[in-house]
């Protein structure tokens, strides 16, 4: 009979098949494992938020393919964040609805925000944001950068994830605080020892 470790391990191999092409996915799987290994969700809880995460794009592109291209999605311990622009308010309720159907779902965060007008400059601000952020989480030795989603939408940046303590926390909404083009920063992240933590 297989541990938790080894099913585990087996959904994220499956995972990383499902997202990458063939001839990367047995590396891909190795590294995905060995990076959920080390997160404080463990490797259980990291299989299972690849497992929701793969079942929720799965069914927006099987609804709407700009639905999948324009909706950000993070999933932490069954918390789903949403976030993004898109051009109608039907597919930001549709996106929503979806999100609910995915199973290991406790939770969908909605700050998808509709406008029709976003563009190319706006998407390349975000994105350089967003890499600004997490570059300097990654080399923040009080930091462990791996128990955090960013994304950022318009200069607001969305924080998830786990910190080890109110200490860490402060650190990482500084920096995204203080980064040039960031209007607001808004933070979803729960302290390891929070006891939400243990009901989810």
């Amino acid at each position: 009979m297989m541990g938790k470790g080894t099913v585990a391990a087996c959904l994220l191999a499956l995972a990383a098949l499902q997202l990458q092409g063939c001839a990367s996915a047995v590396v891909g799987a190795g590294a995905t494992v060995a990076t959920a290994a080390s997160e404080e969700r463990g490797l259980v809880g990291a299989a299972r938020d690849t497992q929701t995460r793969i079942e929720i794009n799965s069914l927006w592109l099987d609804c709407n393919e700009e639905m999948y291209r324009k909706v950000n999605l993070s999933v932490i311990e069954g918390r789903v964040l949403l976030s993004g622009i898109v051009p109608t308010q039907q597919m930001r309720l549709d996106a929503v609805r979806l999100a609910w159907q995915a199973k290991g779902v406790k939770e969908v965060i909605n700050e998808i925000e509709v406008n029709d007008g976003a563009g190319i400059g706006t998407f390349a601000r975000d994105s350089w944001i967003t890499a600004e952020l997490k570059t300097r989480l990654l080399f923040d030795r009080q930091v462990q950068s791996i128990n955090y989603s960013v994304e950022t939408v318009d200069g607001t940046v969305y924080l998830m994830g786990i910190a080890q303590d109110s200490g860490e926390l402060d650190r990482v909404q500084s920096y995204a605080r203080n980064l040039a083009y960031v209007r607001k920063v808004v933070n979803y992240v729960r302290l390891k020892d929070d006891p939400k933590r243990n009901r989810t």
